[in-house]
């Protein structure tokens, strides 16, 4: 089984190359100019065992936030096109991970329905290595909107910025992987009595 996409996108404002490997172990390059995102999407495809090739040109002399949330529909639309029908997966995935102080939670529902719920206690507003902590937000909500994915995100304890967000990132890779991992008691069905995602 093949699950792999690519996509593209090209604006005024970014110009993005992803491609997307379900089935890996976290290899790829992740350049898009903002140097904390990078480490975010090492971990993401890391921790969330997909091989992620991401190359990113943004306007960010204005900030981050084309780059980061364009770069999020982007890759939530070759998780999509990756995915396919959704058959044979697991579907749903949640992952609870500490980061020291910090602590935060993620749950997906490959469902189809594009939904995204982000809670951050106390996540302190500052800019981290280029990432102003909003961009988590966006990140999120942005791959859940093009991935028709529901996705919880739950940052629940923690002082350091950096750590709660890295936290979050780990816990969404962590649930991910869970969601999209082929289920060998499904029988190449789709996981949904509807019979469709």
């Amino acid at each position: 089984m093949n699950r792999t996409a690519t996509a593209t996108h090209a604006t005024a404002e970014t110009e993005i190359d992803v491609s997307v490997a379900l089935d890996g172990t976290g290899a790829g390059e992740r350049r898009t100019g903002v140097g904390f995102f990078d480490h975010m999407l090492d971990s993401l495809a890391r921790h969330g065992r997909l091989d992620l090739d991401v190359e990113a040109r943004g306007d960010l002399e204005t900030g981050a936030h084309h780059t980061v949330e364009d770069t999020g529909l982007l890759l939530g639309r070759a998780l999509d096109e990756a995915l396919a029908d959704r058959a044979g997966v697991v579907r749903f995935g949640d992952a609870t991970v500490p980061m020291d102080e910090a602590r935060a939670s993620a749950a997906i529902d490959l469902s189809g329905r594009p939904l995204c719920l982000f809670e951050a206690r106390g996540l302190p507003a500052m800019t981290i290595g280029g990432f102003e902590t909003e961009l988590c937000e966006e990140f999120m909500r942005a791959v859940a909107s093009t991935a028709r994915m529901t996705l919880h995100v739950r940052i629940e304890a923690g002082r350091s910025a950096h750590h709660m967000i890295e936290a979050a990132f780990k816990a969404f890779a962590r649930a991910l992987r869970a969601a999209v991992a082929i289920d060998p008691d499904a029988g190449g069905g789709v996981p949904s009595t509807k019979g469709v995602l």
